[in-house]
């Protein structure tokens, strides 16, 4: 689904129901994905210059939750609002430390060259 509106919000893909989740950008050009999970949904907006990159917990910028007690999870309109609703309400997210960026690529690094020579 791709549901732009003139002011540049859309959603390009969703999936409805109990479990909801998709993504799309917001008014400003950052992508942002959702999910649903115990009752509420999670929005994380990315960094805007994420291209065609599977983005990492590094990359968010900012972050909103929400009960969706009053949403009807199977209607696709009914959760494309909530999300759309949502997003001014996402405040920033403090960036992890570099040293454990760096840290945890340093492990997957070498985990990813002891797999590679077996």
């Amino acid at each position: 689904m791709t549901d732009r509106t003139r002011t540049g919000f859309g959603i390009d893909d969703i999936s409805v129901g109990p479990f909801a989740h998709g993504f799309g950008t917001t008014d400003d050009g950052h992508p942002f994905a959702f999910r649903t999970q115990h009752a509420t949904l999670t929005v994380q907006i990315y960094r805007a210059d994420l291209g065609d990159a599977v983005p990492g917990s590094d990359d968010v910028v900012a972050q909103a939750r929400a009960q969706v007690t009053d949403i009807d999870l199977d209607d696709e309109r009914s959760v494309s609002a909530f999300v759309r609703d949502l997003l001014p309400d996402a405040g920033p997210v403090a960036a992890p430390a570099s040293s454990d960026i760096s840290t945890v690529r340093a492990i997957l690094g070498r985990i990813s060259a002891v797999i590679d020579g077996m």
